[in-house]
């Protein structure tokens, strides 16, 4: 009984270093025509500002749908990317300034 409380604390404690990185991800995957801090625009292809008023109305679920399934001409990373790393990356775009 003691070593498996033993093994759960540690994994507990080791989980955020497997946490999915929405930052990292955002940077490998959506930088090209996003932008650094979400503020690149590039009307040919529909590009918007991610760091706007309503991209942050949409909130988590409306930021997640657009990623997961793709949006005009933004691909969609649903197949591409884990549940988990979509979230991350969707909250990290509601977290840009």
């Amino acid at each position: 009984m003691k070593k498996s409380c033993i093994v759960a604390i540690i994994v507990t404690m080791a989980m955020p270093l497997f946490a999915a990185d929405g930052a990292a991800t955002y940077k490998a995957k959506c930088i090209a025509c996003h932008g650094t801090d979400g503020a690149k625009v590039l009307p040919a292809l529909g590009v918007k500002q991610l760091n706007t008023p309503e991209v942050k109305a949409m909130g988590i679920t409306g930021v997640t749908a657009i990623v997961t399934k793709g949006q005009n001409k933004m691909p969609a990373f649903g197949g591409k990317l884990s549940g988990e790393e979509i979230s991350a990356t969707a909250k990290y775009v509601l977290s840009m300034k």
